[in-house]
């Protein structure tokens, strides 16, 4: 994390208090959250959301560190897990308790009834966006605090951010977005590209 370093280029806090997250394939790689990911909860909640053969695109260990975990701005996951037609969900798992003073998520009721408003586009030129984000008002923003093991669905277009965490303890979560790899293309300009199809959680 940015902050992690001091101005002599050295780190601040030990190496374990350091690290921003760690991702984004901890599904495919590590037996422990590969077990969570291929979870028969996580497979009966995407057959109860409709899905045909969901896929996790990308997994999450984010860490929050205590007075250096830093601010996820305002955006909308199906911007950088662009399919067509849209079908990106995030999933949200609190491992610590996430509240307002230790960076908890901040979401705007209803803003994924409003369409997807930008997206990252990987290119010739790089990775970039297609246009500037859209200025949103703070004050609809509502918080979404979370005890330990509470669990969040968050629809692809819903406007999310979580602040800096400046209190003493940290904020561990663990993140992931799944797509539909049925009835849905994954866009050939999204910043993930994978060499092999990601294997699906199930096939109906």
């Amino acid at each position: 994390t940015e902050k992690a370093f001091g101005d002599d280029g050295c780190l601040r806090q030990p190496k374990e208090l350091s690290i921003n997250k760690v991702g984004h394939a901890l599904h495919d790689h590590d037996p422990v959250f590969k077990k969570f990911a291929f979870s028969e909860n996580i497979s009966s909640l995407f057959s109860s959301l409709g899905y045909k053969r969901p896929a996790v695109i990308q997994s999450m260990y984010i860490f929050k560190q205590p007075g250096i975990g830093g601010e996820v701005v305002p955006h909308q996951d199906n911007t950088f897990l662009y399919t067509e037609p849209l079908s990106c969900t995030g999933l949200w798992l609190a491992l610590e308790d996430a509240t307002i003073t230790n960076g908890c998520l901040w979401a705007i009721p209803g803003s994924h009834k409003n369409g997807l408003k930008r997206r990252m586009i990987r290119d010739e030129n790089g990775t970039h966006f297609d246009r500037p984000s859209p200025l949103y008002d703070q004050k609809e923003f509502v918080p979404l605090e979370m005890k330990s093991g509470d669990f969040v669905v968050i629809h692809g277009d819903l406007v999310h951010q979580s602040f800096e965490n400046l209190s003493p303890v940290s904020r561990h979560a663990l993140s992931l977005h799944v797509v539909d790899m049925e009835g849905c293309k994954w866009s050939k300009d999204n910043w993930i590209q994978r060499k092999t199809a990601p294997e699906p959680l199930y096939v109906s």
